[in-house]
């Protein structure tokens, strides 16, 4: 990077930043050509909970299917789901 990169704002909250980094390129932010790679292990992606209705005989296959597997049935879902939409 040859120019001095701009300086960051002071952000009073996560969505006041989130709206700004959506709107710029982080290159006239930051020099990328000093940044290091780092592993955080520990990091769990966020998650939230969601009210899904199914019908009841649906949701019985997928039990049946989860105890041949012995796994939650939530989990069965949550691998299906994951598996379709190409994220498995």
């Amino acid at each position: 990077m040859s120019k001095k990169p701009k300086s960051v704002p002071k952000f009073r909250s996560e969505a006041e930043e989130r709206r700004f980094w959506e709107t710029r390129d982080s290159s006239d932010h930051i020099d990328w050509s000093k940044a290091e790679r780092v592993r955080l292990p520990n990091l769990k992606p966020s998650t939230t909970a969601i009210s899904l209705r199914l019908p009841v005989s649906l949701l019985d296959r997928i039990k049946v299917a989860a105890n041949k597997r012995d796994v939650p049935y939530q989990s069965l879902i949550k691998t299906w789901l994951a598996e379709k939409t190409g994220n498995g």
